[in-house]
């Protein structure tokens, strides 16, 4: 049975590995025999980084990778500070309306409020074609909220007790005792937020009209999916002395561009994924 699993594991992980990998190939292709790559070729027909020069030079594509990166550490920053504080309140604290307030957050969870609304109200705000818009969207993701809640909970009493005798407030609390114990958990909120900001698109279009401010996303959508030519290659026959660009490389060297940063990220969010949330915290 365990080879069975180890041999169906092993085949998901190529069937998901093997497309990156010809994308990678394709990319790093001389434009000139890009078009001899097929959907099987793993190994460049000619080694050249010309397609990465080409979109590192365009405006768009490295402003959508800043945009992203800005817009992915500031909204996943923001995510868990209010998460955190919203887990600790609710989880650890008895207060007035407590019922009301889960009673409440069960309603969001359940009844997410329309595209319309939502958009009146950013309109209100003042918040249309900022970066404001892409970092408060969600700010407490409440499925993820009551996920924090419960590494809260698993924090024994003692440890709280212990830090109030010896003069520990709320926010002491919160900071020295709360959080060193759940890294675990701050950690997985900490991929999941950073995930969905950075592959969010969709309210990018809607509220960021100036593409100064797109993020990567949006680009990448623009280009490879609706594949606007002009969107990369305008203007790129003078700078590069009218140099053979491939169109099927500098769709595959954007989807790299958009997927390495998150690659990059797991290897050292994972570590966290089997340390326990309450390891070193009470011994017996």
């Amino acid at each position: 049975m365990k080879v069975f699993i180890h041999v169906f594991l092993f085949l998901c992980t190529l069937a998901v590995l093997l497309p990156l990998v010809n994308l990678l190939a394709v990319s790093l292709t001389d434009p000139a025999y890009a078009h001899l790559m097929d959907g099987l070729d793993l190994w460049p027909k000619k080694f050249s980084l010309f397609t990465y020069e080409v979109l590192l030079k365009n405006r768009l594509i490295a402003g959508g990778l800043l945009n992203s990166v800005f817009i992915t550490a500031a909204g996943t920053l923001l995510n868990l500070l209010l998460t955190t504080m919203a887990a600790y309140v609710i989880a650890r604290n008895d207060f007035y309306g407590k019922g009301l307030v889960v009673f409440f957050l069960i309603v969001i969870l359940v009844f997410e409020p329309g595209l319309i609304p939502e958009y009146l109200l950013v309109k209100e705000l003042g918040l249309i074609n900022t970066y404001a818009v892409l970092i408060l969207y969600k700010g407490i993701n409440v499925y993820y909220l009551f996920i924090m809640m419960r590494y809260f909970q698993d924090v024994p009493n003692e440890l709280l007790e212990a830090a109030r005798i010896d003069g520990a407030g709320h926010l002491r609390i919160y900071a020295q005792v709360m959080l060193p114990l759940s890294k675990a958990g701050i950690a997985t909120l900490g991929l999941f937020y950073g995930v969905f900001h950075w592959n969010e698109y969709f309210r990018s279009m809607i509220y960021i009209s100036d593409q100064r401010k797109w993020p990567l996303q949006v680009v990448l959508r623009q280009f490879v999916i609706r594949q606007d030519n002009a969107t990369i290659l305008g203007g790129y026959e003078h700078l590069f002395g009218g140099t053979i660009v491939d169109f099927d490389a500098l769709q595959a060297g954007t989807i790299i561009i958009a997927i390495v940063p998150l690659l990059l990220l797991y290897p050292m969010i994972l570590k966290y994924y089997a340390k326990g949330a309450m390891e070193g915290g009470v011994k017996e």
